[in-house]
Parts: C-alpha cells; sequence; structure tokens
C-alpha cells in the first residue's frame, strides 16, 4: 500500500504547505494530497490559501504525485475554470497529478449567495462537471448546454500529454456508484471495507484512497489536547460537515465533541504501535493508498518520529 502525506491547507498557509510537502517527501512520504477550501472548518484551523497557486509552487519543489482531496467541480468555481486549472497542473506536475472531486460543503460552496442545492441534485451536478471536464480536456472547441452548465466556444490550450486522472469522492451508497461509473479512482475518509467493497462491485477499477489524521506529540495529553482544540469537527456525526455553512457553525457545533471522542478517533501520542495499526486497518479495509495528516505545528517532530519509529514497524 502507498503511503502519502495529507497537507491541511486549513492549518498551513502556503509557503509552510511547499516546506510540509518537502519534509514528506525526505522522510519517504510516496504521494501528497491538498485540500481544497474556502473557509478552514473553525477559526482556531486559521488558514485557507487558494489550492491552484500552491499547486504551482509544489510542482516546483517535490516530485511526488499531487491530488487535490477535494475539489468541489460544481457550485463556486464553474467546471470549466476546474478543468483548466487541473490541466495546468498536471502539465505543472509533468504529469503527476490527479484531480480529487467531490460534491463539496455548504461551508465552501456557499459563498457566492448561490442555493445549496440537496444530495442528490449535487450528484447529479458532479455527474455533468466531470463529463465537461473530461470533454473540455481533449483540447477541441466544446460548446455545451446541459442542465445544470452551459459552456460556448471553450477550449483548453494547455492540456498535458495524458488525460487528467479524475478520482471521485464518495462517502455514501449513491456517491459510491457515481464514483465507480464517473471517476478513474475512489477517495474516501476512514477505513471502511464496506464502501472499497461497493466500489469494486459496481465496477471501479481505479486506486482507493482514503485519509488519517493523526496527531504525535511527546505526550498522549499533549496530542489530545491539540487535536481537540484544531479538529474538533473531525467528531461531528452524518451529514452536518456537508450543510453547516460557516466556521462558526462548526465551533458551536463542535462543543459537543469531547477529548476522549478525539482520542478514540484517531492515533495521539509517542506510541508508534497504535499508529501502525491504524495504517494495517486500512490495509485490511482494502485501500490501494493512505495519506497520514499531522495535527499541529510540530511537523518535523512527526516526520522523524513517523520514518524512525512507526515505518519499520509497517509492512505495506
Amino acid at each position: 500500500m502507498k503511503l502519502g502525506y495529507f497537507l491541511s491547507s486549513e492549518e498551513h498557509g502556503p509557503r509552510d504547505l511547499v516546506r510540509n510537502a518537502r519534509l514528506a517527501g525526505d522522510h519517504g512520504f510516496e504521494a501528497l494530497w491538498i485540500s481544497d477550501h474556502y473557509h478552514p472548518w473553525n477559526d482556531e484551523q486559521g488558514q485557507s490559501p487558494f489550492v491552484w497557486g500552491t499547486i504551482g509552487a509544489l510542482s516546483e519543489a517535490v516530485t511526488v504525485p499531487i491530488t487535490t482531496a477535494v475539489t468541489c467541480p460544481t457550485v463556486r468555481i464553474h467546471p470549466a475554470v476546474i478543468a483548466q486549472a487541473a490541466a495546468t497542473a498536471a502539465v505543472q506536475c509533468e504529469g503527476r497529478f490527479v484531480l480529487g472531486v467531490g460534491s463539496g460543503e455548504a461551508l465552501n460552496e456557499h459563498v457566492l449567495g448561490d442555493r445549496w442545492p440537496s444530495a442528490d441534485v449535487r450528484l447529479e451536478m458532479l455527474e455533468e462537471a466531470i463529463g465537461l471536464i473530461r470533454t473540455l480536456h481533449q483540447g477541441d472547441e466544446v460548446t455545451h448546454h446541459g442542465k445544470h452548465y452551459t459552456v460556448e466556444n471553450a477550449r483548453i490550450y494547455t492540456i498535458p500529454e495524458r488525460p487528467v486522472p479524475i478520482y471521485v469522492s464518495a462517502f455514501g451508497p449513491k456517491a459510491v456508484r457515481l464514483a465507480a461509473k464517473s471517476g478513474d479512482g475512489y477517495i474516501c475518509v476512514g477505513p471502511s471495507g464496506d464502501l472499497v467493497k461497493q466500489y469494486r462491485d459496481e465496477g471501479g477499477r481505479g486506486p482507493a484512497q482514503s485519509g488519517l489524521k493523526v496527531c504525535w506529540a511527546p505526550s498522549e495529553e499533549d496530542a489530545v489536547a491539540t487535536a481537540h482544540r484544531l479538529w474538533p469537527n473531525d467528531g461531528l456525526p452524518g451529514e452536518l460537515a456537508q450543510v453547516l455553512p460557516t466556521p462558526r457553525h462548526f465551533e458551536q457545533a463542535s462543543q459537543l465533541v469531547t477529548p476522549d471522542m478525539i482520542r478514540d478517533a484517531m492515533p495521539c501520542g509517542p506510541d508508534p504501535q497504535q499508529y501502525a495499526e491504524k495504517v494495517k486497518e486500512f490495509a485490511d479495509a482494502g485501500f490501494d493508498e493512505v495519506y497520514v495528516q499531522q495535527i499541529g505545528p510540530d511537523q518535523e517532530g512527526f516526520f522523524e518520529f513517523w520514518a524512525k519509529e512507526v515505518v519499520p514497524l509497517l509492512e505495506v
């Protein structure tokens, strides 16, 4: 299984993201995820740079594959514009770029005042957007009058030698079906073997990626406190992450999340065995790639810990 590193655009500015990417490569991580947000989940996280500018800098700093995890190509930015951005990123990265897409969250997509559609409509929009992006990536002039999007006389001139792979994020059965039908790969969060199985059963043959949040610190208590301060939203259930519109609302909802809930949800602290066991869960669930996100400012300490203490325990 391939191990990658998750660059959190919610926690780090663009220059720090590039630095963290270099550190990840220096410590053996084979690929990168990078989040694409307009807002962080809460004000404590404190950042949210424009992902396409950061990817341009990453293309000159690292030589490992980069995947957006994930871009919503349906509301805040028109899919024709995402198609151009992804094509340019693929050229900059010399083909080592994957466009990860999903149906998005109100947190990021409502900022222009657009109505936030229902989940079924968002999936319908995503499917049309993926088809439009693929058509534009062929390099021909495109006119499209679809149910959700209109494009007239659009042509992308700067395109990579090979089509940009498109991986689809999915957390429920309907979305997984779309990922298998329309995607070149599948993106998830957490070690959900049932979703991977459905993706395969529905005909999905591309790589299955997932993400793992962790918080290394010299003591477990310090790690739990850091993770609870920065990412309590990770403990919110159901569809709240898709429908809450502002960081303030996430902060209000996250008051229900306790430190013990965070302790149970992710590896925290200095014990390398719990990190290795969690990675094994992803491998056992059938994922081909897992992307690890270190929560908090001590990135250097985490990378040293991972390389020296966790990697020797892994058989992936």
